[in-house]
């Protein structure tokens, strides 16, 4: 019997008997614990046996592992498992396992009998040999034109019913989204075949946004490839007041695709990659550690296991890949396809509106913020930012932009509020404490007790760590409710917090100032509660200025509100104590000047 058959079928066992959950974490790659770094498809190159011995005797010199001790016989495994990945990629499926054969024999000369740690790092290593053996083997058996790497368009019952879908209700928002896909996909073909992924993959966008650079989804995620923030900014797409590269679609398409090759890297093939996509790549090796012996990568071994939105995404995709491929049989015909934006790139630092640009240089504004997509308020930033410009105009601009004037003036922010000071003493977290429950033992809250610590009151707090514990005698360090500020005809009363209430709008409201009503309330917070009684001293100070309430309408926004009333929208956003990421409701009540 041939040693990789052999591998295969003590993997198999392997799994039978349960041990293939262990110890493989899906969040801890298998390391090369001599180097202390992970083992990724770039760690090793591919290069012949003896160079490999005289480098593993060169670092035996210089004090490393030798190629005949145990940990040594680790390390060349790992080295001709990455090998053989390599020959798979260039579609070399023999030299593979030719790779995967050493690496095997290697790991059965290995006695761990008297070393756990070692031992677990030879039945991680034995999982991926079996386990890339096992793909191996199921790519065989894939019959489909292209290499190994191309996405098998399966036509099974659940693709067929998105077919039926996408070309039934869901016809005009199919057309729509493939007809905004002629603007974008050329570049996105172009980006896909630099970095060697199919082609198919550049349809991801019809699914996930209808090719709308600006979807927003429930949970959200936004732009063409739908990234949600914490996955935009672990692949560089930069979030903050005034961009959003979310919405930008070269930024973001070069980063899905950094994404994709991360999981397809992950998984092995595409249609499972595509899953983690959606969902995630933990939700997804969650559910192939639940798997049995049916699993050889393949994402319909998972299908029934994985998220209802998931099971349905990829079907969904392969759908509309058939479909794109189809367009005759479904009488589908794109009359006037929208053509690629071409472009010149400005660096400019000048705080102008997108409209005032557009009318200066005489293009549309919607052409200007096409372009432009990742300005979240049509606005440029205060620092350098580089402007996409449409390449006819491009002499139009260079002539008068410094003619345009600054027309959106950053006001400065309102300084933070005087925060209640505290003679403190320390405590030690024990094994089992709970914020909540050391704030009670100390008789605080918990939100005085994270806003000392500087921590959110979610945080999970470790065993040792010291907090600061606030005392029970509060100290103002500003102008307190013992009548300083007090006016002529001031007097204390209690005020019941209505709906839509804020603290800027009580303060207005009786001429007092929040730092006051914070102070008398002893208030470590600005967020308020219908219903909540307030003391309140009145007439205080004095207003220089008066304000007006007005009460949002549907299809309102903090920038149109601010423009309509001619001030800017650091200024109405300050008045009303909201944050850039706050949201305004139909029917709420700002104030406005």
């Amino acid at each position: 019997m041939n040693t990789h058959k052999l591998a295969a079928l003590i993997f198999l066992l392997f799994l039978i008997t349960g041990c293939q959950q262990s110890h493989l974490s899906a969040n801890k790659p298998i390391t090369n614990l001599s180097a202390n770094k992970p083992i990724t498809n770039q760690t090793f190159k591919r290069g012949d046996h003896q160079k490999q011995q005289a480098t593993l005797q060169n670092e035996t010199e210089d004090g490393n592992q030798s190629p005949d001790s145990d940990q040594g016989k680790i390390d060349q495994a790992l080295e001709l498992a990455s090998e053989a990945q390599n020959y798979w990629e260039e579609d070399n499926l023999e030299e593979a396992l030719s790779s995967l054969d050493a690496a095997y024999a290697l790991i059965l000369e290995i006695e761990t009998a008297d070393n756990s740690e070692l031992d677990q790092q030879k039945e991680d290593i034995r999982y991926l040999i079996s386990k890339r053996i096992l793909e191996i083997y199921a790519s065989r058996q894939i019959v489909v034109t292209g290499p190994h790497k191309a996405i098998p368009i399966t036509l099974n019952d659940h693709v067929n019913a998105e077919i039926k879908c996408l070309t039934g209700p869901e016809r005009s928002f199919f057309i729509r989204s493939l007809s905004r896909s002629y603007r974008y996909r050329p570049f996105i073909v172009q980006e896909l075949k630099k970095a060697g992924l199919p082609e198919e993959i550049s349809w991801l966008p019809l699914i996930e946004s209808g090719f709308n650079s600006r979807a927003l989804s429930p949970a959200r995620a936004l732009g063409l490839w739908q990234f949600i923030p914490s996955t935009g900014n672990k692949f560089g797409l930069t979030r903050n007041h005034y961009i959003d590269e979310r919405m930008d679609p070269e930024k973001a398409t070069r980063a899905a695709i950094d994404y994709l090759k991360e999981l397809h890297n992950l998984f092995g093939d595409w249609t499972t990659a595509i899953a983690a996509y959606n969902c995630g790549e933990y939700r997804v090796l969650k559910t192939i550690r639940q798997q049995k012996l049916n699993y050889l990568d393949n994402f319909w071994d998972l299908y029934q296991s994985l998220p209802r939105e998931t099971a349905r995404y990829v079907p969904r995709f392969l759908a509309t890949v058939h479909i794109v491929n189809n367009l005759k049989k479904y009488n589908i015909v794109i009359d006037t396809p929208p053509t690629p934006l071409e472009y010149k790139s400005f660096d400019i630092k000048k705080q102008i509106h997108l409209s005032e640009i557009a009318k200066a240089i005489n293009v549309d504004t919607d052409t200007l913020v096409s372009l432009n997509s990742e300005l979240r308020h049509e606005i440029l930033p205060p620092e350098t930012y580089t402007i996409k410009i449409p390449i006819a105009h491009t002499d139009q601009f260079m002539t008068k932009i410094d003619e345009i004037k600054t027309t959106y003036h950053k006001t400065p922010q309102p300084q933070p509020q005087p925060q209640p000071q505290y003679k403190y003493t320390y405590y030690r977290v024990q094994k089992g404490d709970t914020l909540s429950g050391i704030a009670d033992k100390h008789k605080t809250s918990v939100s005085t007790l994270a806003s000392c610590n500087n921590i959110s009151e979610k945080s999970r707090i470790a065993t040792g760590k010291v907090l600061k514990i606030p005392g029970s005698k509060y100290q103002a360090s500003a102008k307190t409710a013992s009548g300083t500020n007090k006016g002529k005809d001031s007097k204390q009363i209690t005020y019941t917090v209505q709906r839509g209430d804020n603290l800027w709008m009580i303060a207005q409201k009786f001429s007092t100032t929040t730092t006051q009503i914070k102070a008398l309330n002893k208030l470590s917070e600005s967020r308020l509660s219908s219903g909540q009684r307030l003391r309140i001293v009145t007439g205080g100070t004095e207003n220089s200025k008066t304000f007006s309430k007005y009460q949002v309408k549907s299809g309102d926004s903090p920038l149109c509100i601010a423009k309509r009333h001619n001030m800017s929208l650091d200024r109405l956003l300050s008045l009303n104590n909201l944050g850039t990421r706050s949201k305004i409701y139909p029917g709420q009540n700002l104030l406005v000047e």
